[in-house]
């Protein structure tokens, strides 16, 4: 029985492989990750735009398949370099396109969180901006 195995396992490690095959395939489309985290970067951009002074992605600071960074102007005007990974949101550099290796910011799953963490003038954006949405609800319904 164990000869038997010993296919079933060689037919096991060809399927990995072709898997891997696959997985190099795959690496030939890195370029399209890259425009997927800058698409997310603007998406979260999009979704706060209403509640801060500016904010954009950094068209200087690389974006890789993995990372992607923003600049925010809170409406105190405190600059702010966010980096986005899958981990989340943190500051890293405290201007514009700035990177600061000795910045240790823990990350934020949103960027609501993050903004709340950093800007009590976008927490009140925010929340007038709830109010008017429940108002317009109200009068609807």
């Amino acid at each position: 029985m164990e000869t038997e195995d010993n296919p079933m396992a060689l037919s096991n490690h060809t399927s990995n492989h072709t898997e891997l095959e696959v997985d190099s395939d795959f690496k030939d489309l890195e370029g399209t990750d890259v425009k997927d985290m800058r698409l997310e970067a603007e998406a979260v951009v999009n979704d706060v735009l209403f509640a801060v002074a500016n904010m954009f992605v950094s068209k200087t600071l690389p974006c890789a398949e993995d990372v992607a960074y923003i600049n925010v102007e809170t409406r105190e005007r405190n600059r702010y370099c966010l980096e986005l990974t899958e981990a989340g949101l943190r500051v890293v550099g405290y201007a514009f396109d700035q990177v600061d290796d000795s910045v240790q910011n823990s990350y934020h799953e949103t960027v609501y969180s993050l903004l709340d963490s950093v800007s009590p003038a976008y927490r009140e954006a925010f929340g007038n901006a709830l109010l008017q949405r429940l108002e317009a609800l109200k009068s609807d319904g």
